[in-house]
């Protein structure tokens, strides 16, 4: 089976490390995996796993551009001639729904948020099979498009447990990420990891820090994750709120004199497990919003490390689930529950039931004419 997969960009987020399982998942079992998107750090990782990249602008929104764009879509996917298309974004999704029109190709729509309920969004419950990692967002797809449940295929993202694996960690990295961050031994860490947007409570998250309600005093809070261009100014407000309510202070250590911060923002990370090994507790600080899966959860799970989240939408499945299986730590509960084989298993078997359906549609057609 070739599947092509579609998406905005390979630079940061939950969508992102998705799509990288998804492709890695792919090439192991035997299948040929195309990734399409505006390009970015993570391309490096879809090639170095078996997958390959195509550059094409599916990320902007110009209207004044969308039918040239589409059209090159188009030219892609006639000469790619894949089985199975999978559309991760929604302005992927409709680019994809005019370069399909006349080829006819089976597709699959990931809906990976709650996103607004508009006819924009609804494009992605269009696909032939729609595609969530959680009962709550296939309730919502339900409750709001009228997306029928025979439709409707909740697989839970996976965790990479090789790659999240507390044994096998970069210790230079770590013990450089602590110098550089002005971590010191003894030190109380909270970490938040994702792509800087408003909707994940950050800026609630730095007011209720630097009003010690996170304890205990001396505490650290390390972001870590990076703004795309357009949220820019909203990661500099936010900076300079940390730097108002948390000033930058001198601090002993050794005897020496140096520079610590309570709030880090560390940026964009190429070892999140590493980064994660420093934390002693994961905030996932979005109260507004529901997530609909938690990718990050189960990350920090599978490095042993506690979570505090509000229980809502994807991460109060994923919490209760882990809680539910009784098993001898976190990590453990998340490699029974979340593991790459399962999710492999269950996407293939979707994609296989996309692909057969779409065969005997084409049998049937062809016997008709």
């Amino acid at each position: 089976m070739k599947v092509v997969h579609l998406l905005p960009a390979l630079e940061q987020g939950g969508v992102e490390t998705v799509v990288c399982d998804l492709n890695r998942a792919l090439v192991a079992a035997g299948c040929e995996s195309v990734v399409i998107s505006r390009g970015g750090r993570l391309v490096e990782r879809i090639e170095r796993d078996g997958g390959r990249h195509i550059a094409l602008d599916l990320k902007s929104k110009n209207p004044l551009t969308y039918f040239m764009r589409a059209l090159r879509l188009r030219k892609v996917m006639r000469a790619e001639r894949p089985d199975l298309v999978c559309a991760h974004s929604r302005v992927p999704a409709w680019l994809f729904v005019w370069a399909n029109r006349a080829l006819r190709l089976p597709w699959i729509t990931y809906a990976h948020g709650a996103n607004s309920v508009s006819r924009y969004s609804a494009v992605m419950t269009r696909g032939d099979l729609v595609i969530t990692p959680s009962r709550f967002l296939a309730d919502f797809l339900k409750a709001n498009y009228g997306t029928l449940e025979e439709r409707l295929r909740v697989i839970p993202n996976a965790v990479d447990t090789v790659r999240f694996d507390p044994d096998r960690l970069d210790a230079a990295f770590i013990a450089e990420k602590r110098r550089e961050w002005g971590i010191a031994p003894g030190d109380h860490v909270y970490m938040v990891i994702g792509r800087i947007t408003p909707v994940k409570g950050l800026e609630a998250l730095i007011r209720d820090f630097a009003a010690g309600r996170y304890p205990p005093d001396g505490a650290k809070l390390v972001i870590v994750g990076g703004a795309d261009r357009d949220h820019q100014p909203f990661l500099e407000r936010l900076q300079a709120l940390a730097a108002s309510l948390c000033p930058t202070e001198s601090t002993a250590d050794d005897g020496n004199r140096r520079q610590s911060a309570a709030i880090i923002f560390a940026g964009q990370q190429s070892k999140i497990p590493e980064c994660l090994a420093i934390a002693d507790e994961v905030i996932s600080a979005n109260t507004t919003k529901p997530e609909s899966f938690g990718l990050s959860v189960i990350e920090a799970y599978a490095m042993n490390r506690p979570v505090r989240a509000r229980r809502f939408g994807g991460v109060a499945e994923v919490m209760a689930a882990v809680e539910a299986v009784g098993a001898p730590s976190l990590r453990d509960a998340v490699l029974s529950l979340y593991g790459i084989d399962k999710f492999t298993e269950r996407t293939l078997a979707a994609y296989r039931e996309v692909a057969r359906r779409a065969s005997q549609s084409a049998r049937t057609s062809h016997e008709t004419s």
